[in-house]
């Protein structure tokens, strides 16, 4: 089985954010559930507004890749983008679809491989994607597909993995050391331990190079509660933000 499809399969099961232990016994798709998964998604992420900033471009065209539950997606809508959204499955896309109407809004979603864009060049003011490009099996694909769907002076923003983080190290000691196998790399244990078979991390230059067909890139580590959770206060102030799992990105073309 391809890598791509193997990852579609894994997130066929469920949008991202949407699990059991976020949601409980709560009705899918009821306006409650959506609420129980914006919630839940900013309480976890918070910096997610900061990086985003929806409401700063209003009135753009936007497509965001890899719409996951939507949450995100809805900022868009809220903030009065003309918004259009691809994902890998058919769940996510009905999910997204579900809650924009929930909320009386819409947006063109479709079903698609995002290493292959459906769309004309320079057709976009913004392109969007949070924790998605890294799943794929070829991610320089994905990012070649945005800067070429994006316009000249069109920005791009979202958010990799990055491979020597805080989060890194928690799952190597998991995974590796403790399973008696310290040889396997930080790469090893995220590629087959991190949500869909496959996922990757980078280090800052490495996305430097990813993104080196745009016109400026800024990658900025960002620590996430998650991974700080069980360290006392006095610890979490002196851990700098560059161990973070999460790389927010700014490129433009």
């Amino acid at each position: 089985m391809a890598l791509n499809d193997e990852v579609r399969s894994y997130w066929e099961r469920e949008a991202c954010g949407t699990e059991p232990v976020v949601v409980g016994k709560l009705e899918k798709f009821s306006k409650e559930w959506f609420e129980q998964v914006e919630s839940h998604r900013y309480q976890f992420e918070p910096f997610i507004h900061s990086v985003a900033q929806f409401t700063r471009h209003h009135g753009k065209k936007m497509l965001e890749v890899g719409v996951g539950a939507g949450i995100d997606h809805l900022q868009w809508a809220r903030a009065g983008l003309n918004c259009h959204g691809v994902d890998l499955t058919d769940e996510a896309i009905e999910t997204t679809r579900r809650g924009l109407e929930v909320h009386g809004l819409s947006s063109q979603l479709q079903r698609v491989d995002a290493e292959t864009l459906p769309f004309e060049d320079n057709s976009f003011d913004l392109v969007y994607s949070w924790g998605v490009i890294h799943h794929s099996e070829n991610p320089q694909k994905i990012i070649s597909e945005i800067h070429r769907v994006l316009r000249t002076g069109g920005t791009f923003i979202g958010m990799m993995y990055g491979r020597y983080s805080l989060q890194s190290i928690k799952m190597w000691v998991s995974y590796a050391l403790l399973k008696g196998k310290p040889w396997k790399s930080f790469a090893d244990v995220i590629w087959n331990h991190v949500e869909s078979i496959g996922t990757k991390a980078y280090t800052v230059p490495e996305l430097q190079e990813l993104f080196s067909s745009f016109n400026s890139f800024e990658g900025k580590p960002i620590t996430i509660p998650y991974e700080l959770k069980r360290f006392p206060n006095f610890v979490r102030r002196l851990i700098p933000s560059s161990w973070g799992f999460f790389i927010a990105l700014n490129a433009r073309k």
